[in-house]
């Protein structure tokens, strides 16, 4: 299993625009294949910043959601261009090891 956190702050005031977009790809990526979860999260304390998490089964999964159109329509076209900064990370799982 592939998880994502994702970081966006959005350009000044926009927000809203983000969030919206972000509504409409969630629909579309939750019914991915490969796609476990995907929960977007936008701060209390600042309107143009969001926490993306995000888990495939593994990379291939990953890597056909980055192919998508939903993602290449909603993020790149759309949410990207309304982004002052854009950060994301790759995590394996760690496991319950013997007691």
């Amino acid at each position: 299993m592939i998880t994502v956190f994702a970081r966006y702050r959005a350009r000044a005031g926009r927000g809203d625009a983000v969030r919206d977009t972000l509504e409409a790809h969630l629909a579309a990526t939750r019914e991915e294949p490969g796609c476990l979860r995907f929960t977007a999260f936008r701060s209390s304390s600042d309107p143009d910043r969001f926490l993306l998490f995000e888990q495939y089964v593994d990379g291939a999964a990953l890597d056909a959601h980055r192919a998508s159109p939903h993602f290449h329509r909603y993020i790149e076209g759309v949410v990207v261009p309304l982004l002052e900064e854009r950060q994301f990370d790759l995590y394996e799982e760690i496991e319950p090891g013997p007691a």
